[in-house]
């Protein structure tokens, strides 16, 4: 059994992981770094095209929901190219899988993005 951390120690660590989860993401994964450097235009967009906090969090979180999945997408792909680089049924369904979650994000993004923006 591991031993028992102070809360602010577990949180230090776990800080320091996620912290090289996203260095790794940025070396690693193209379409991350191009979103990231999206990100520069789209945040501050969404900033200034909402008209209150909760279109601003919509907008700004539709994005950032877009990152969150790449990650995961990024880490599933990892995962899979990990246990071989073989062909396999599964490995390309958890491949196809994860870059339809990426798809999908993008389409909640759009949508939001449409559906805010055109209102009256």
């Amino acid at each position: 059994m591991k031993p028992s951390h102070h809360p602010l120690e577990h949180l230090f660590h776990a800080t320091k992981w996620s912290l090289a989860g996203l260095k790794a993401a940025w070396q690693f994964e193209q379409a991350f770094r191009i979103e990231v450097v999206a990100s520069f235009f789209i945040l501050p967009l969404a900033w200034y095209c909402g008209e209150n906090g909760v279109e601003r969090v919509l907008l700004a979180g539709s994005w950032l929901l877009v990152l969150v999945v790449e990650l995961l997408n990024s880490a599933i792909e990892a995962v899979v190219d990990r246990v071989g680089t073989e062909f396999h049924t599964l490995s390309g369904r958890a491949k196809d899988l994860g870059s339809a979650a990426v798809f999908m994000s993008s389409i909640i993004f759009a949508c939001t993005w449409i559906l805010l923006l055109l209102q009256p």
